[in-house]
């Protein structure tokens, strides 16, 4: 099946070992800008699933085989290929999941190439193999390919989620089969024609498309598969969890946040609204979004006052346009889910400054920019992740009091600390549970970085090193000091 989306061209079956496969079902793809259906997409199972490990796992051996130096220069041709097409991956993602065009063509898909070459040169050039001594027997580490690997992957920022689990499992040596977002399911298939241009064998890299578990539940019941990668909602981790346990498959797993940003009496004032206005990037739709603002009172009411002024500011409408600053959300059933929680947490006392509702005069998928005050402490609106164009906001005393609001949840992903003071910076982070700490920035990201998530926000690191750790079999091959007959 071919669909013209935004004038580009792209095959909607899957794509397994290196030819277009079709299912008898399809579903739609929906675009959030105005919710029309935009593309029939291949509908797969359990027999699709199947096939996908089937020809990822015959592939293994020769991609393993190549080395870094064999699969570096088709990683880097495909790097070179994804930046050849950012405009027709960024008109075709917009128009799928309603993220702003121009961050995807100025932030989100050079980031897709990047997250390919980046690892292919980790592996090639920067993946030391350490040798250490012990009792006089030498200690060789070295990182062999894992075998298959299985990835699903979200709708906020799907191609470049997907391509930072694909570029080190392919760098690392694994094949890879890619389970899409049934919300924004286009730019995968469109990403595997260029893995295909780009000279990957056939079954390297594979896409199977589906609804949910359909497609998904095969994936992690397959003993061929060595690794799974996640990024998601918890409730569907544990799901995954419990399927790879019957296999023993090592998983990683990037999950929800509530994450705060932290506004210290010290702060400068302009810096910490811009900061807390970032937090509504995407609709809202990020996992490492500050959503708790956490503002100390003696600031609070200028803090306060400002970024009442800067939200009203804030341009909502068709992602499209240059000048909008928040686009839709993701899909109708999400935004009956964001506004539930809104909606709660009014009934349940709490203060909605502004916001609060759909913005009809735009369309049906544009929630309004929210900020809500004046929640009880531990209540839904202020533990729970939603997802979606909707701040928080509480004030403390003491530093100290600070820190216990910020780690009052489940979930440790993100912070974001605001403050003029260096030593107070790093005696309030020394014990902020989080996986990535920002202070008096935000969204700063470094490929070589660890990232992920601590309590319910996952399991793993990745990024540098620590996505070989995972993507690789790890080994220790130790050497006699004699005994040598040549």
């Amino acid at each position: 099946m071919l669909a013209e989306v935004a004038g580009v061209r792209v095959d909607t079956r899957h794509w397994i070992n290196g030819q277009r496969v079709a299912s008898s079902a399809t579903f739609d793809s929906v675009s959030p800008i105005d919710g029309s259906v935009i593309a029939q997409v291949s509908r797969g199972g359990q027999t699709e699933a199947d096939a996908a490990v089937a020809a990822a796992k015959a592939a293994f051996r020769g991609w393993a085989d190549l080395g870094p130096e064999g699969r570096a220069p088709l990683l880097f041709r495909l790097a070179d290929l994804v930046e050849e097409n950012i405009e027709e991956l960024a008109q075709l993602e917009t128009r799928d999941n309603g993220s702003l065009l121009r961050s995807h063509r100025r932030g989100v898909m050079p980031r897709v190439a990047m997250n390919i070459r980046y690892f292919a040169d980790y592996a090639l050039n920067r993946l030391h193999h350490p040798v250490f001594e012990t009792r006089g027997h030498e200690n060789h580490v070295s990182w062999d390919p894992s075998g298959v690997t299985a990835i699903i992957t979200p709708w906020n920022a799907p191609l470049m989620l997907a391509t930072w689990r694909v570029g080190p499992a392919l760098a690392a040596g694994d094949t890879v089969v890619l389970k899409p977002p049934e919300w924004a399911p286009l730019t995968a298939s469109y990403f595997a024609d260029l893995t295909a241009e780009a000279g990957l064998p056939e079954g390297v890299f594979n896409v199977v498309q589906g609804l949910g578990p359909e497609a998904g539940a095969p994936l992690t019941l397959n003993s061929d598969v060595a690794r799974i990668c996640f990024t998601g909602s918890v409730p569907t981790a544990k799901v995954i969890a419990r399927n790879a346990a019957e296999n023993l498959i090592p998983c990683s797993f990037e999950l929800g946040g509530k994450s705060p940003t932290v506004i210290l009496d010290d702060a400068d004032l302009d810096l910490a609204v811009d900061l807390a206005v970032e937090q509504y990037d995407n609709a809202g739709q990020v996992c490492l979004a500050g959503t708790r603002l956490l503002v100390q009172e003696g600031i609070a009411d200028a803090f306060a006052e400002r970024f009442a002024a800067r939200a009203a500011a804030i341009r909502q409408g068709d992602p499209r346009d240059e000048d909008t600053q928040i686009g839709p959300n993701i899909h109708l059933a999400h935004i009956e889910r964001v506004q539930g929680f809104v909606d709660r947490a009014r009934e349940a006392g709490a203060t909605v400054v502004y916001g609060g509702d759909v913005n009809s005069e735009i369309g049906t998928h544009y929630f309004r920019p929210t900020l809500i005050r004046d929640a009880s402490p531990g209540s839904e609106i202020l533990t729970d992740e939603v997802f979606g164009p909707v701040l928080t906001m509480q004030t403390f005393t003491t530093d100290a009091e600070g820190l216990a609001l910020a780690n009052g949840t489940e979930y440790g992903l993100a912070a974001c600390v605001v403050t003029g003071s260096r030593q107070r910076a790093e005696e309030f982070c020394r014990d902020l549970v989080a996986g990535t700490i920002w202070v008096n920035c935000f969204f700063v990201r470094d490929l070589g970085a660890p990232f992920g998530g601590s309590r319910k926000s996952g399991v793993g690191r990745e990024g540098g090193v620590w996505s070989f750790d995972f993507y690789a079999d790890v080994k220790n091959t130790v050497y006699a000091p004699d005994g040598w007959k040549v």
